[in-house]
């Protein structure tokens, strides 16, 4: 079910072929098995998982509570002195007696308690559900942004080691410029410290990507290795979808997602816990049965008198059948004090619930503006790198005509290196928002 989640969530997953090892490191990892891997691992989603299998159990308990209990017992009495004897009479004498029963009672009636209490456990079961999806969710989402965190590490470093290459050229042109004595020895004396410093941004940039590479193994539960990669989806295709209006998105999501759903079964289990509170009022009605038999042991002289352990347990054997009835008149307003309780407890839920919903519809507004800044940044630095593009175009025409120096040429393609990285990091930034606002939606495409 959370792959599909994610599928939809995402939009941009690549489908996966061929056999898949989750414990194996990968080379080229793809989103679709970061997520996989990380709901698997992470100790959260282990330690929820638990809670539902907790809540699980607790209904068993609820829907065993009809079945008829059974209990054994055996005393032992011995006494010395004057005593009763097996006849009636009273005699000094020393004996034993061993008692054993086995007892069972079934409830008839309990005030529909039992009942209440299987759809409490019902609606928790559901809730811890809920609680799941909703960990699982807001694990999804953090591993996207340290996905994409690593695909803009590696569109980085791209971009740098292609600034980092240019610069080297525009150097082997520079030299020959000086050789030819068209240019100042000062001038290729500049463009080898912008080759220097240009090497020094690839070195930042690779040891960015690693940390991110690090980052994201970490975020996973997985032990890094060198050979740790991502592979990037084709994600361009974002850039140009629509956004959906923050009230639509709403409308739709305060009825499915788990943030909301959760808080409305427990409001529901709340209701439950007044009508259970409520049981402590009415009478009860159950079913009791029972065997008992028990053996007799005169010690002394009178010990020869003694039957054997077989003919006492069938002799001395009885049973008995019986319906109890329980009417509760007075408990120190105990009952009372638990439906009022209970009763708070509703308003509490309700209030949460109420909570729960503008919390969402606050997530979805932030999300809203996040991603429509994020979209004007984005054709912003579209324009720079197109505008620093040409610039740096018609620089590096004059240099190597030998009109511009390399002062110009190395603020030049600064620019464009930098309006690159902007648009880089804007891209992504587009895109995590806008698949956050993908996300309140994922059920409806």
């Amino acid at each position: 079910m959370m792959k599909e989640t994610c599928r939809i969530l995402l939009s941009l997953l690549i489908v996966v072929t061929g056999n898949w090892s989750l414990v194996t490191a990968q080379r080229a990892w793809t989103l679709e098995q970061c997520v996989e891997y990380a709901q698997k691992n992470n100790i959260d989603i282990k330690q929820r998982s638990l809670q539902v299998q907790a809540a699980k159990e607790d209904l068993n308990t609820a829907k065993n509570g009809r079945l008829p209990n059974l209990s054994g017992g055996v005393d032992e009495t011995v006494s010395f002195g004057r005593a009763q004897t097996a006849l009636g009479t009273y005699d000094d004498i020393q004996q034993s007696q061993t008692n054993f029963a086995l007892r069972s009672s079934m409830p008839l009636f309990t005030g529909f308690r039992i009942s209440n209490e299987i759809a409490r456990g019902k609606l928790d079961v559901a809730a811890a559900t809920e609680n799941l999806k909703k960990a699982k969710e807001d694990l999804s989402i953090n591993v996207v942004g340290q996905f994409l965190q690593v695909i803009f590490c590696k569109e980085t470093l791209h971009v740098t080691e292609e600034q980092h290459q240019l610069s080297q050229k525009q150097a082997d042109k520079t030299r020959l410029l000086v050789e030819s004595g068209k240019l100042a020895h000062t001038q290729l004396l500049d463009i080898q410290a912008q080759v220097a410093k240009d090497n020094v941004a690839v070195v930042e940039a690779r040891n960015s990507l690693n940390l991110a590479l690090l980052n994201l193994s970490q975020f996973l539960e997985l032990d890094f290795t060198p050979d740790f990669d991502v592979t990037a989806p084709d994600i361009e295709n974002q850039l140009i979808a629509p956004l959906q209006s923050p009230v639509q998105l709403y409308d739709y999501a305060v009825n499915v997602k788990p943030i909301v759903r959760e808080q409305e079964l427990r409001a529901e289990g709340a209701a439950k816990d007044v009508k259970i509170a409520q049981a402590g009022h009415l009478p009860t009605l159950s079913l009791d049965m029972g065997i008992s038999t028990n053996y007799y042991y005169l010690f002394g002289d009178n010990g020869g008198k003694n039957e054997t352990l077989g003919e006492q347990l069938n002799n001395k054997r009885g049973e008995y059948i019986g319906i109890s009835l329980q009417i509760p008149i007075f408990n120190r307003f105990a009952t009372q004090n638990q439906v009022k309780k209970a009763r708070i407890n509703v308003e509490n839920q309700q209030l949460a619930v109420e909570n729960a919903k503008k919390t969402l519809y606050k997530e979805i507004q932030t999300a809203y503006q996040n991603a429509l800044a994020a979209g004007e940044k984005l054709k912003a630095t579209e324009q720079a790198v197109a505008a620093a593009t040409e610039s740096f175009k018609a620089t590096s025409e004059l240099c190597g005509l030998g009109k511009a120096t390399t002062f110009d040429f190395n603020e030049a393609k600064t620019k464009q290196t930098q309006t690159q990285i902007d648009r880089i990091q804007a891209k992504y930034e587009y895109i995590f928002r806008s698949k956050i606002l993908d996300f309140y939606a994922e059920s409806q495409k």
